[in-house]
């Protein structure tokens, strides 16, 4: 009887296969977007507008399920980043509760079992929204929310990547293809089935600079923003490498010079 039901339970598993495969169902992830980023390329910058935007996004709606562990406020005024004026900088931390050090007691909780909490400073590191692993687990159904303070750099892809993911939840999904449970369709993640809801909406924020917060928009902006913190060197990086080539540049030219004035008279 045992073997019996193994067998029959074996033809249903190959007869699954076998109908998936005749789907023709190729669920490789699809070719990243073509996003054009004013960092890119070798005179590439940052935008300050994208990235204030950016960070925006990042606090208002990724900052919910994801940690951007590496950053702190201090970074937010810091030139070659969002370059917030250091009031700003320090309004954006204060605005923030992260968890205080001991009373004079020695107590880290309130008399309820509250952890006593502050208003964070500029030297303080973002928040996270989960205080561990089990926890963030428990609240994303088993599903780990990642880092993103160095997600561009940590994603084949990069930044056309992580933009193809947050504008591609709105793609249908092919006739024939079954959306797991618990799951939401994006082609551009491997597999098509990505445990992310879709994070961004149309006017899902509100911009103070005015600009039209479309989806596009947004994920424009907050790539940008994450991009820098995988990169917060980067225009430095860039401005010492051109430096360097002009100065070897400059240095062939004078050494052809010298060259040619010393053996002139030897031909």
């Amino acid at each position: 009887m045992h073997l019996k039901t193994l067998s029959l339970g074996l033809v249903a598993g190959l007869l699954v296969s076998s109908a998936a495969f005749a789907e023709g169902i190729d669920t490789k992830r699809l070719h990243p977007k073509d996003e054009k980023f004013s960092f890119e390329g070798p005179f590439g910058t940052y935008d300050r507008g994208a990235l204030q935007r950016g960070f925006q996004v990042y606090k208002e709606v990724c900052a919910a399920c994801h940690a951007a562990n590496h950053l702190s406020f201090h970074n937010l005024d810091e030139k070659g980043g969002p370059e917030f004026t250091e009031a700003q900088a320090k309004a954006l931390a204060a605005a923030v509760k992260v968890p205080a050090e001991p009373n004079d007691k020695g107590e880290t909780t309130d008399e309820k079992g509250v952890p006593l909490m502050r208003s964070a400073t500029l030297a303080d590191h973002f928040p996270p929204p989960y205080p561990n692993e089990n926890a963030a687990r428990a609240n994303n159904g088993g599903a780990l929310p990642p880092d993103l303070s160095m997600i561009v750099k940590a994603r084949e892809g990069g930044a056309q990547y992580v933009y193809s993911i947050l504008t591609g939840f709105h793609e249908k999904a092919p006739a024939g293809f079954k959306v797991t449970a618990n799951k939401y369709f994006n082609p551009y993640f491997e597999g098509w089935n990505i445990s992310m809801p879709s994070p961004l909406a149309a006017n899902g924020v509100t911009y103070s600079d005015g600009t039209k917060a479309t989806i596009e928009q947004q994920a424009h902006d907050v790539v940008t923003f994450l991009a820098w913190a995988s990169e917060p060197k980067m225009e430095e990086r860039k401005r010492f490498g051109f430096g360097t080539m002009a100065f070897l540049i400059v240095l062939a030219g004078l050494l052809f010079a010298a060259y040619r004035k010393l053996w002139k008279d030897q031909h």
